[in-house]
């Protein structure tokens, strides 16, 4: 007796699933029944996004859970919003794409003045209904009166001074800032709306246009309408935020523990947790800050009864926070002008002249003590204690913030007014408390200020109005801190990738505990693909610059663009070596991404090419989560190993890597734990990225080309310490054939030969 398919294969949207997909979504259905973590790499066309999802909706359905899938990747967002629908077209589900307010505003206003907006709109709303109900009790008591009810006619007196007073402050909105949209939520019908968004699987865009049209707020529809719905999709930052997290776990209606988190391309959730994680301040801010400090004080001594400043409590917390955070102020300009006055005699420390409009770190940490300017602020603090004008300035900070919410609430003011004094004290605070915990890199960061359109530059750096500034930034090393609390408070996350091995370095920096891990390598027939170590020279930084080095590197994209029966994608270590080798080369037409420009331009015409060269970083946008289906891209060559820049942020994650999880790595008893976990490993996986941006599907056929020694068998016995192929998984490295430059145009067309994928006679090599 044949045995049943499984509940969950009903949402599958297809015919049937591979054998490797059901096989993975028994094990993912199983990790959800364990309220376990799973870790699942799946190579291009392994189908991780449904492997993933049937089972959990099922799960989900069963135990009344709500499945959110996420990714930092647009076009993923496009494909789940596709799978959604597909699903929701075979089985009834709601689901709904969720974005961020900022590209839903109908009306453009930030968040403080949105949530101002939305307060005042609901209370002048509340105020209408109380007036309309009041208005029908006088209507009725008035009638009962008129045909001789007494005790009608005394309650309807009472009422009626009940039913002035709730006039008098219906009348106060005419003066107070509300939005339109959100009124017309509030008071019309939706049923359409919400009728329409469950019918499919809308985008925010739709959502948009659809809410416009009739005079609604999108984005708060869309939040009303989230709540309930079996499946979310929605950008990292949701989850990964803690603040937003917390209200979208409101908005679902859910606690924590009744979510189950789908993380797409989950090799991005470290950097992407470290950088919710960052918290900084700039010099001009705590400048807005000492002059709202200062007008607070004037104000206050303008009201009080005494005979000056300093006589009331209000003015006692704006001297303190005044005190503190302009020594704050001090130290930081003290800190940052003798650092860029010793980059003047020393080459390793930018100077002055270096600045430009882009932020230019500067090496405040210390070993073994506080930072510099923590050491700073320290020397030149003088007053009661800093702990007691820090906890006042805070205090004051959040009484100033609730004074500006109402004051642009009852229409006093037309913009919602931020409150510097609490963004300063509250950063302050942290940077006191945290710059010195094992994990967190404080740092301090200059750029120059752009003056008008004369470009003319004042070389001052001290002075206020100077035009160099400063900022402070609190970076965290360990996105442990940021993750580990998500992934403990979920039922449970799925965190799928074709890049996820190694495991244990994955579970390490993200603070999973013992979570199920399962690798599915590539599925389509091996012999449709071909990967090349290219044994030419080792592409270290020190010799990219070499005349010999640069042929070599010239002659095998040559040769590789000109037997490539298509395009072919080139990935470089930076934009700048890219454009090196874009000016180099003639053969074809070349393509040269740049940053700042229109990426997904730039990649519609060169797949609409047929012999194309694009150069790009590997560091860029168009590395992975991008789709080159067929001829769009033939073959992909990765040239060097792109370590990306190792600065002095790198430098400190490496050392906090190694310190965290120097005991644990079984590879190398902990000596390289800090460059594995931090630089090699994640290099690789973009590697592995790139490799897999050719050979899309089952019919498809490419080459993949690694252009460095450091990539050959020869390297592990030659230049072991450089080698990286063993840092590739097992299979993958089985793959891998080892060719000399000259060799490889040869090897590309006998793979493309047997393809037969030349039209026409084959181009000689």
């Amino acid at each position: 007796m044949p045995v049943p398919d499984p509940s969950y294969l009903r949402y599958f949207p297809y015919d049937a699933p591979y054998d490797h997909q059901r096989e993975a979504m028994a094990q993912v259905y199983d990790a959800l029944e364990d309220g376990t973590d799973m870790l699942f790499e799946g190579a291009t066309g392994t189908g991780k996004t449904l492997a993933s999802l049937t089972p959990a909706l099922e799960y989900a359905r069963e135990t009344d859970k709500t499945v959110v899938i996420t990714t930092n990747v647009h076009q993923q967002m496009r494909q789940f919003r596709r799978e959604a629908s597909a699903i929701a077209d075979t089985e009834d589900v709601r689901a709904v794409v969720f974005r961020g307010k900022n590209s839903m505003c109908h009306i453009d206003v930030g968040y403080e003045e949105c949530q101002a907006l939305r307060d005042t709109t609901r209370e002048l709303v509340d105020t209408e209904q109380e007036v309309a109900e009041l208005e029908g009790k006088q209507r009725d008591l008035l009638e009962r009166s008129q045909q001789g009810d007494s005790e009608a006619t005394e309650a309807r007196s009472a009422l009626m001074d009940e039913l002035d007073a709730a006039e008098s402050d219906l009348a106060e909105f005419e003066d107070r800032a509300t939005c339109d949209h959100y009124y017309r939520n509030l008071t019309g019908d939706t049923t359409d709306f919400f009728a329409w968004l469950y019918d499919d699987v809308r985008t925010p865009d739709e959502i948009y246009e659809f809410a416009h049209e009739r005079g609604f707020c999108g984005y708060e529809l869309l939040k009303e309408g989230v709540e309930g719905v079996d499946l979310v999709v929605c950008n990292y930052h949701h989850l990964l935020d803690p603040m937003i997290r917390e209200q979208f776990f409101r908005w679902l209606g859910r606690d924590p523990e009744d979510v189950i988190a789908i993380f797409d391309e989950a090799h991005n959730v470290e950097d992407a947790a470290r950088d919710h994680a960052r918290r900084t301040v700039t010099e001009n801010t705590i400048e807005s800050a000492l002059d709202e400090l200062d007008g607070e004080t004037h104000r206050v001594s303008e009201t009080s009864s005494g005979d000056g400043p300093g006589d009331g409590t209000d003015d006692r917390r704006s001297d303190s926070a005044y005190n503190i955070i302009s020594t704050f102020l001090r130290a930081l300009r003290e800190t940052y002008d003798d650092h860029l006055n010793k980059g003047s005699y020393d080459t390793d420390i930018p100077g002055p002249e270096q600045v430009d409009e882009h932020w230019t770190d500067l090496s405040i940490a210390n070993e073994g003590r506080r930072d510099d300017l923590t050491l700073a602020f320290l020397q030149s603090y003088s007053g009661p204690g800093y702990e007691q004008e820090l906890e006042e300035a805070v205090e004051l900070g959040r009484e100033l913030d609730s004074q500006y919410n109402e004051a642009y609430k009852n229409g006093e003011t037309s913009v919602r007014k931020e409150c510097q004094t609490l963004q300063a004290a509250t950063f302050l605070k942290s940077w006191l408390d945290e710059s010195d915990d094992s994990g967190m890199y404080p740092v301090a960061s200059v750029r120059r200020e752009q003056r008008g359109e004369s470009g003319d530059i004042d070389e001052r750096i001290n002075d206020t109005q100077g035009d160099i500034y400063g900022r402070v930034e609190l970076y965290t090393c360990i996105p442990e801190q940021v993750t580990q609390s998500l992934f403990d408070d979920l039922h449970a996350g799925v965190l799928m990738s074709a890049t996820l091995r190694p495991f244990d370095v994955t579970e390490d920096v993200l603070g999973l505990e013992e979570p199920k891990t399962m690798a599915y390598g590539a599925q389509f027939p091996d012999d449709r693909r071909r990967t090349y170590a290219v044994d030419g020279p080792a592409l270290f930084s020190s010799n990219r610059g070499d005349r010999d080095v640069q042929e070599t590197v010239t002659t095998v994209l040559e040769d590789t663009a000109r037997m490539t029966p298509g395009n072919t994608l080139a990935f470089f270590p930076s934009y700048g070596e890219a454009e090196r080798y874009h000016d180099r080369i003639t053969t074809g037409t070349t393509y040269l991404d740049e940053p700042g420009t229109a990426a997904n331009d730039l990649r519609e015409q060169f797949a609409s090419d047929d012999d194309g060269l694009l150069f790009t970083s590997l560091w860029g946008t168009l590395g992975e989560g991008v789709s080159y289906d067929g001829d769009d891209a033939r073959t992909v060559v990765v040239v060097g190993v792109p370590y990306p820049h190792l600065d002095n942020r790198m430098d400190a994650v490496q050392q906090a890597y190694k310190t965290e999880f120097g005991n644990d790595d079984p590879t190398n008893s902990g000596d390289d734990a800090g460059w594995r976990y931090a630089v090699e490993i994640p290099t690789v996986r973009k590697t592995r990225q790139a490799l897999g941006r050719v050979v899309r599907s089952p019919d498809d056929f490419g080459a993949r080309i690694l252009l460095d020694a450091r990539y050959t068998e020869r390297a592990e016995i030659e230049m072991p310490e450089y080698a990286v192929r063993g840092t590739f998984p097992t299979e993958e490295r089985k793959e891998m054939i080892d060719v000399d430059p000259s060799k490889l145009k040869f090897g590309l067309l006998n793979f493309y030969g047997d393809m037969n994928a030349y039209d026409g006679e084959p181009p000689r090599p």
